[in-house]
C-alpha cells in the first residue's frame, strides 16, 4: 500500500511498515512540514497514497467521503504519545487487511476499528 504519514504521525511507525512492505513516504520528506492541509491531502490525491493522520482537519466522514479517494485511517488514541502510535499502527497493519481499507475512511482507537464504506 502507498501510504502518506502526516507529520502528527511519529516517524518511528516507518520501519513497521516498511518492513510489511508498504511504500511509505512522510510529509517531512514530501517537503510538507508546516503546511496547510489542504496542501497535505492534495499531494496524497496526487500520488494516490492511504493518508494515516491524527488531524481534527481530517475526521469528517462527509467531507472526506468514501469512495473519492485513496483512504484515510484517522487514528482516535486516548493518549497519543509517539510509543502509543507505533504500537497501534504497528498492531493495525500487521492485524488488519489494510488493503481492504483503500479508498475507503477508516476511524481506529485504542481497541476499536471503524470502516466507513459509503
Amino acid at each position: 500500500m502507498k501510504i502518506k504519514l502526516d507529520e502528527n504521525v511519529t516517524t518511528g511507525v516507518l520501519p513497521a511498515l516498511k518492513t510489511l512492505g508498504h511504500d511509505v513516504q512522510t510529509t517531512i520528506e514530501a517537503g510538507l512540514t508546516g503546511k496547510p492541509d489542504d496542501e497535505i491531502w492534495s499531494a496524497a490525491q496526487l500520488e494516490e497514497r492511504f493518508l494515516v493522520t491524527q488531524d481534527m482537519e481530517f475526521s469528517d466522514a462527509r467531507k472526506f467521503a468514501p469512495g473519492e479517494h485513496p483512504g484515510i485511517l484517522f487514528l482516535r488514541l486516548h493518549s497519543p504519545n509517539p510509543a502509543a502510535i507505533v504500537s497501534r499502527i504497528a498492531e493495525l497493519f500487521e492485524d488488519e487487511d489494510v488493503e481492504t481499507w483503500k479508498r475507503y475512511f477508516v476511524v481506529a482507537t485504542e481497541h476499536k476499528v471503524r470502516v466507513v464504506r459509503r
